[in-house]
């Protein structure tokens, strides 16, 4: 098994830190979360915000005073049949489940969640690039390209 990283490391010492019911939430859906896949890489960003990332970002764990919250960076393209999301919905990009002291964590539904993160992650990345429509540039006498004029008093 591989030394922890030192992002890992700084994670530890963080919930070490957090001797309360968020602490013990938090690194139990880092457990979660870190056995969904053994490739999951673990980074400390944005002052100290512990992130989960394949092939780009899962998710971040934050606590707040009430709560604690993993926040799908792509949530709102996922799947999520249990309901698992329950902030952030009205985004475009990304949802969010809050997690309140005395929540029960549905590993199931948070482990299919995870993967199908990592899917969306893997194919956003690996999906062929398509090339633009290209339209055919119009060509003044002598090859000069044709620009458009434009509005207003501009001469």
């Amino acid at each position: 098994m591989p030394a922890p990283s030192s992002a890992s490391r700084q994670i530890d010492a963080h919930l070490r830190g957090l001797t309360d019911w968020r602490g013990t939430t938090l690194a139990r859906v880092r457990a979660l979360i870190l056995a969904a896949n053994k490739e999951i890489v673990e980074e400390v960003k944005w002052r100290g915000v512990p992130v989960w990332s394949h092939h780009g970002i899962i998710c971040t764990g934050e606590h707040y005073a009430t709560v604690v919250k993993l926040t799908f960076a792509y949530g709102a393209s996922l799947p999520d049949p249990k309901g698992l999301f329950n902030a952030s919905l009205t985004g475009g990009t990304r949802r969010a489940i809050d997690m309140h002291e005395n929540d029960r964590i549905n590993a199931r539904a948070l482990t299919a969640l995870v993967k199908a993160a990592i899917r969306r992650n893997i194919e956003a990345t690996t999906a062929p690039v398509r090339e633009a429509k290209r339209t055919p540039i119009k060509r003044l006498a002598g090859g000069n390209p044709q620009i458009a004029k434009a509005d207003g008093a501009a001469p």
